[in-house]
């Protein structure tokens, strides 16, 4: 198997047959381009995902802890509904130590809190076998009125295509941070190659597009980046998007920071960027929200009968591999670890 998240025909072919008992409450089942299940339980629903908990630890303590805490709750915040439980299951490897762990639950503690978000259950052990920087898993609960869910399946011919943030978002912000004092670049270029860090969640993306607008659907860019989120979209609604790319929001530094890695920002990985399909009487109450919260966005395309993504009226192939990996080793090798675990959040 390829490194990465399984493709769409991998997951035909090999999960989806095989999905255990067929259940009345289940709204929503495991489907390609969707982020999360969705259950009925009394009156509400609950859409519930997992991912794994990924903690970087060249990013330093905080960001990397920060990172992963958003990483698991990111996709139960695409439901519309904000986050409400989790469940984190800790596989730690064995040299991890009581003050390594106490940092790390500190951050998921601390960025619970802050969102809402009791951690209900879960697991935690060191084993032979694991390693940084995928130490295990969660999954995040939202609970709501069934009014508030904005299905992945929802999108419908006719609705505008609005993008945050724009391309490689967490790709650059990581990059940037790890080495962007060693590249050969200008300093406010790095610094602003840095800041996409901080926008590496589509938490506050999701629950405000979601609260502002008849929002349809909605989908995070995260591997393979902003190309193949259009194509997963598209499957997820049966729909064809049709975008332009000179009308996507670019964060500052990421193509300054894309070109020094030599990588396409348009398939690298972008946690932090959502694509939400809104009516078309929504897309201006949608854009105010997201401005006045100070994030990017902007009216990118349009959905339409049939299947698969133009852009710029050119057929976008689906991207195959992320950059972003590739980048990353290359980086560490030549330029090694640049932060340490102990290092703040700046």
């Amino acid at each position: 198997m390829d490194p990465g998240k399984v493709d769409g025909a991998f997951f035909e072919e090999h999960i989806y047959p095989r999905l255990g008992a067929d259940r009345a409450d289940v709204r929503l089942g495991p489907t390609h381009g969707a982020d999360f299940g969705v259950v009925d339980v009394g009156e509400s629903v609950v859409a519930l995902a997992t991912d794994p908990v990924f903690v970087l630890r060249e990013l330093g303590a905080e960001r990397a802890a920060w990172f992963a805490f958003h990483i698991v709750v990111s996709d139960a915040a695409l439901s519309g509904i904000p986050p409400s439980h989790l469940s984190v299951d800790l596989n730690l490897p064995p040299d991890t130590t009581k003050e390594e762990f106490g940092t790390l639950w500190e951050i998921f503690d601390r960025e619970a809190r802050a969102l809402g978000i009791s951690i209900t259950t879960g697991h935690t052990g060191t084993y032979a076998g694991c390693a940084w920087p995928t130490v295990g898993a969660a999954t995040t609960l939202a609970v709501g009125d069934p009014d508030e869910l904005v299905l992945p399946t929802g999108a419908t011919p006719g609705d505008r295509l609005v993008c945050t943030k724009g391309p490689a978002i967490e790709t650059t912000g990581i990059l940037s941070v790890l080495y962007g004092d060693a590249l050969d670049r200008p300093a406010e270029t790095v610094a602003a190659g840095k800041e996409r860090f901080r926008e590496a969640s589509p938490v506050r993306d999701a629950l405000t597009a979601a609260a502002a607008g008849p929002v349809t659907a909605m989908h995070d860019a995260t591997e393979r980046g902003v190309d193949n989120a259009l194509h997963e979209l598209a499957a997820a609604s049966a729909v064809r998007l049709d975008a332009e790319r000179e009308r996507f929001p670019i964060g500052d530094g990421v193509r300054e920071v894309c070109e020094a890695f030599d990588i396409d920002p348009w398939t690298a990985s972008s946690e932090g960027a959502v694509l939400v399909s809104v009516r078309p009487d929504g897309v201006d109450d949608v854009l105010g929200a997201l401005a006045a919260e100070g994030i990017r966005a902007a009216d990118v395309g349009v959905v339409r009968e049939g299947s698969g993504v133009t852009v710029d009226g050119c057929d976008l192939p689906e991207p195959t591999s992320d950059p972003f990996w590739d980048a990353y080793e290359r980086g560490r090798e030549k330029y090694g670890v640049q932060t340490a675990w102990g290092s703040a959040f700046d």
